[in-house]
């Protein structure tokens, strides 16, 4: 074998070594974030929704995460307005055609408001209305080598509710990091912020809320269990707002809302929309993504 047979095949090698390896790292991959669908009978609601789910089915998205408040609204409603909304839901979940995740989000609790009147001992109420429908309200599951960590950030404060990861679940969330290498890339996926910088130009009347609504109450338990990992991102709910915070070294997205303003337009800046995101070479990036729906009753909420 001559020098130059020799050194041809130690290009291959380095060429298939190098191909094994950029195949073996984490990720490489596209998936959907969206939130507050907030799906009801009106202001062509579900007309928005289905034109948000055709086109994202339409992408090279590998799945969908639904980031919480399926429906508008489970909370303050009796039993047939609940079971009306979720079934136009789950008939629309239907035009994604991918695999679909599920976080809780505050409008999914069926009867919490006294207002609802639904009493507690119903079948459903609360949490249960979300678990009957999608399972778990927080879970792990794992994609191209990517963790992805599902929060439930409800609360209850009696009949009403605030933004809080309780004990049990933070007692889960010590285990699933135990578990994991520090270098293991890992997603948060929540529906109330954990870190958001919406209180500084929220809507003024949101100021009066006796209760926490805006953000999770006990964030920073979870901040610290991020140090010294590879949390590549937080994808947040709730707030409606696309906006990304970065706290030492992770960054906190929120993903704006398909139903924007309630279906009535813009949220403080943010049109309909949801995020693309891509997973590449140790790195999640996002694109908000609007889909081209009119209000039929326009009432934007400025800034």
């Amino acid at each position: 074998m001559n020098r130059r047979t020799l050194l041809r095949g130690a290009l291959v090698s380095a060429s298939c070594a190098a191909a094994a390896t950029a195949q073996a790292q984490p990720g490489g991959f596209k998936f959907v974030f969206l939130s507050d669908t907030h799906i009801q009978p009106e202001d062509g609601a579900v007309e928005g929704v289905r034109r948000c789910f055709a086109q994202v089915a339409a992408s090279d998205a590998d799945f969908v995460v639904h980031g919480g408040d399926h429906v508008f609204d489970a909370m303050e409603v009796g039993r047939a307005r609940a079971d009306a909304q979720m079934a136009l839901y789950r008939e629309s979940e239907r035009l994604l055609g991918k695999p679909v995740h599920h976080v809780l989000g505050n409008h999914d609790c069926f009867g919490l408001f006294e207002k609802s009147g639904v009493d507690p001992s119903e079948p459903g109420y609360g949490k249960r209305y979300f678990t009957d429908q999608f399972g778990p309200t927080y879970y792990g599951f794992s994609h191209k080598g990517v963790r992805f960590l599902v929060l439930d950030s409800i609360g209850f404060k009696g009949r009403n509710y605030e933004g809080r990861i309780d004990a049990e679940q933070l007692a889960w969330l010590r285990g699933e990091f135990a578990i994991l290498s520090p270098s293991d890339p890992v997603v948060v996926l929540t529906h109330i912020p954990l870190v958001t910088a919406l209180e500084c130009y929220e809507p003024e009347d949101w100021a009066a809320s006796p209760y926490d609504w805006t953000r999770v109450m006990n964030g920073r338990e979870v901040m610290r269990l991020f140090q010294n990992r590879n949390v590549l991102g937080v994808l947040q709910g709730h707030g409606h707002v696309y906006e990304t915070v970065e706290v030492a070294g992770v960054r906190y997205i929120s993903s704006g809302a398909v139903a924007g303003a309630d279906w009535r337009g813009s949220f403080l800046g943010t049109p309909e929309g949801y995020l693309e995101v891509t997973i590449a070479n140790g790195r999640l990036d996002t694109q908000f993504r609007t889909y081209g729906f009119t209000p039929p009753r326009r009432r934007d909420v400025p800034i």
